[in-house]
């Protein structure tokens, strides 16, 4: 085991109170981050590294602090050397959302309801010191559709109509997300720890969170309900969906807005999945990809989405549309 361990892993943790603690390795996600348990005395904590110049883990100390500051659940934070990588927390434990309800599917509404109200909790916030979720990032996001899964799936598109069509799809929404709220991002069932799995109320820890910005109070809500990596169904989206309105009271524009981010989200994620597959060798993310494109599908249909999907009807070819991707080269 220990020739599979980063270089300096025991030179930080000498500097720690875990020095000597036992270290297994855990499953990685799909970044250069990896993490590891350590055990010792009947404790255990969670190391993470993410080593420059592939990741940077001062964004993810920096959301940290301010989430826990602010009464969220983040993992507390213990130890920490930035510069070369390395984070030590508190252990949230092994129960992740999407396991535990693939286990108990009785408790689906009930730990999604939980997600909706600490999202509800975190909007109530005023929004952190984080960068913008600004049209150049949107812009850039949807971008990766046509930069990555566009030329695998052998299609010439038009480009420039596609950054045109989401100006137009997006430009009206900006306004409303001023001042903003801290979007975590990738705030979906495998980034939510259920810290006391069974009991209500049991709460909920954040992880992966280090790429939050300031942004629209739909975009967390669509990253939770159009789940990339589990079927949420349309009617437990629809539910989660009434439960935050009757807490948030969002504005009248927030069902189009909500359409607006999901497809934008769905054509990113679609893109993302696609380079892992070509440029990292990691062709597990191509059968996610027709559950995110079913749910772009759907976002689609809203009239706040017309230039997008005129350019759709214009530049994917049916069957490939039909088949939620097609294939994939």
């Amino acid at each position: 085991m220990s020739d599979t361990l980063p270089d300096g892993i025991h030179d930080f943790l000498g500097d720690t109170a875990w020095q000597g603690a036992e270290i297994a390795p855990l499953v990685g996600d799909a970044s250069f981050r990896r993490y590891f348990r350590l055990r010792m005395g009947g404790r255990s904590a969670m190391l993470m590294h993410a080593p420059p110049p592939e990741e940077d883990p001062k964004p993810f100390l920096h959301v940290a602090k301010w989430l826990a500051d602010h009464g969220m659940r983040a993992p507390a934070i213990l130890a920490e050397r930035a510069e070369k990588g390395w984070i030590l927390t508190e252990d949230f434990g092994d129960q992740r959302m999407k396991e535990w309800i693939d286990a108990n599917p009785d408790d689906e509404h009930a730990i999604y309801g939980q997600a909706i109200d600490a999202l509800v909790d975190l909007h109530k916030l005023p929004p952190g010191p984080f960068e913008p979720y600004d049209m150049a990032v949107y812009q850039r996001e949807a971008g990766l559709f046509v930069e990555w899964f566009c030329p695998a799936a052998g299609l010439k598109v038009d480009e420039e109509g596609w950054r045109d069509a989401w100006d137009r799809a997006l430009s009206p929404m900006l306004s409303r997300q001023q001042p903003g709220v801290s979007v975590l991002r990738d705030y979906h069932a495998e980034n939510i720890m259920l810290l006391e799995p069974g009991k209500a109320g049991g709460g909920q820890g954040l992880i992966d969170f280090q790429d939050a910005l300031v942004g629209h109070k739909a975009y967390d809500l669509v990253s939770l309900l159009q789940d990339a990596r589990r079927d949420v169904s349309t009617e437990l989206e629809a539910a989660m969906l009434d439960r935050y309105r009757k807490a948030a009271s969002p504005d009248e524009h927030f069902e189009a807005d909500y359409a607006r981010l999901g497809a934008q989200r769905n054509a990113k994620i679609v893109g993302i999945f696609t380079r892992l597959f070509k440029r990292d060798a990691k062709p597990r993310y191509l059968t996610m990809i027709p559950r995110v494109w079913e749910a772009m599908e759907r976002d689609l249909q809203h009239e706040a989405l017309a230039p997008v999907a005129e350019w759709f009807a214009g530049n994917i070819p049916d069957d490939i549309r039909v088949n939620h991707g097609g294939k994939i080269a």
